[in-house]
């Protein structure tokens, strides 16, 4: 069993968003990136993708949020980690999340909010240069 030199991300859609294409488009650029996925699909509870993250041993959770709960739910989702000290998850989301909104969220720990704007290269080519495997060090 060979550890893997990829990154390794969780991408789920939390809450009760109903739509999923945007975020099936953005894990299929981080994989044309070289970035592992493991897609949750929607629906996830915070509880789910923690826990999902922590048996797959991810480096990062991505979320995907249009539902206007992202505070909520990044919110859960960075207790959840610190719970099970686990914060060397990094955790990215974005989705409709309002400019006003980021600061809070990055004090809480998420490292990068992607605005409606954001296009798949860029954030493939963000994750590739920002988030590391857990096993690369050693």
């Amino acid at each position: 069993m060979g550890a893997s030199s990829a990154v390794r991300v969780v991408v789920a859609k939390p809450g009760l968003d109903g739509h999923d294409r945007g975020v099936k488009v953005v894990a299929r650029a981080l994989r044309d990136a070289g970035v592992e996925v493991i897609y949750m699909g929607l629906r996830q509870t915070p509880e789910m993708i923690v826990n999902a993250a922590l048996q797959e041993d991810a480096d990062a959770i991505g979320l995907s949020v249009l539902s206007g709960a992202h505070m909520t739910i990044f919110a859960r989702v960075m207790e959840l980690l610190r719970e099970h000290d686990a914060t060397d998850i990094r955790v990215f989301g974005g989705g409709i999340i309002p400019e006003a909104d980021i600061p809070e969220l990055e004090r809480m720990g998420v490292v990068r909010i992607f605005t409606p704007g954001a296009t798949t290269a860029e954030i493939g080519a963000w994750v590739r240069d920002n988030i590391r495997p857990a096993h690369a060090a050693g």
